[in-house]
């Protein structure tokens, strides 16, 4: 088992959750349960994957977990288009939070690798 708290994927992965919801914070009030929710949900999901996984007695269950939060981000990385397309991002804020994703990406690619060669 695996101390998430101490794991740098764990730590980005609650960052970018700050980062998504203050940029989110100035969406509209119709947005709220639309964009926002499932933007909210997803970030969230990531760093819960991570968590949870980490949990699991083997780093096989742990890799199924990680696999799972890699998909997120992939959703996450997809949804923001939406927002920054209906101008609700900047451009200069979305490329910001997808480049975070991007680099989360590699660290999880990175982590699972590692697990796999135990």
């Amino acid at each position: 088992m695996h101390s998430y708290k101490e794991l740098d994927i764990w730590q980005s992965a609650v960052a970018l959750v700050t980062n998504v919801y203050m940029a989110t914070s100035d969406f509209s009030a119709e947005e709220k349960y639309g964009l926002v929710s499932q933007l909210r949900r997803c970030v969230v999901s990531i760093g819960s994957n991570i968590a949870e996984g980490s949990g699991r007695n083997t780093d096989k269950d742990f890799n199924r977990f990680l696999s799972i939060a890699y998909s997120s981000s992939c959703e996450l990385e997809s949804q923001l288009i939406i927002p920054t397309n209906l101008g609700h991002l900047t451009d200069s804020k979305s490329n910001r939070l997808c480049n975070e994703v991007i680099e989360l990406q590699k660290m999880i690619y990175t982590y699972s690798k590692r697990l796999d060669q135990k």
